[in-house]
């Protein structure tokens, strides 16, 4: 009987990766992946029939790049920096943010972003990113654990008799589209990145 051994996650691979250089590089991840769901969340995309965010964008590549642990300890980060009032998220403000904002119609899609992350960073320790196909198949699959507590939150919050989906999934199907292609194609040509500095 065989044992696939795991592949390195993104992140692993590049640059120092055993003692005190470590730390500090995960450290220094962790923070720039802090930063960069900040920015996502906050760029505004001209889209029908909804602008596009790039907060998705950013939680599923984030995934990918860490790894379960190293992207769960950047995504509870932000959710900690938000939850403390900090306007962090696509549309929190400065009159509605922290706990009350997380706990809106959103807060199911943040729970979803952790699940998202977790299984991102399991597929991609099976080397699920460095192929176009399954990692396209990997993102597909992230984006439906960021929905599925998404809209059941949503049922929650307003009932079954609301049309859920025409709220929380369907304007928003077009934009995932582009994000998760962008996604796809970015991971496995930054593997073939590193690949080429290797030789």
């Amino acid at each position: 009987m065989t044992t696939q051994t795991p592949s390195l996650t993104l992140a692993e691979a590049i640059f120092p990766q055993t003692g005190l250089a470590l730390r500090v590089k995960q450290l220094v991840l962790v923070v720039a992946g802090i930063a960069a769901l900040v920015l996502a969340a906050k760029i505004k995309i001209p889209m029908f029939p909804v602008p596009m965010t790039m907060g998705t964008f950013a939680v599923l590549s984030i995934g990918a790049a860490y790894g379960a642990r190293l992207g769960l300890a950047t995504i509870l980060g932000y959710m900690l920096i938000g939850a403390l009032g900090f306007d962090v998220f696509a549309r929190s403000s400065a009159e509605v943010s922290g706990l009350s904002y997380m706990m809106g119609s959103t807060g199911g899609y943040l729970v979803g972003y952790v699940l998202a992350v977790v299984a991102l960073g399991a597929m991609a320790r099976k080397g699920w990113d460095r192929a176009r196909g399954k990692m396209a198949l990997a993102l597909v699959l992230g984006n439906a654990l960021i929905y599925v507590p998404g809209l059941i939150w949503l049922t929650v919050l307003y009932g079954l008799e609301a049309p859920i989906l025409s709220w929380g999934l369907t304007p928003f199907l077009l934009g995932d589209v582009v994000k998760l292609a962008l996604a796809a194609l970015l991971l496995p040509a930054l593997w073939s990145l590193v690949g080429r500095a290797r030789k």
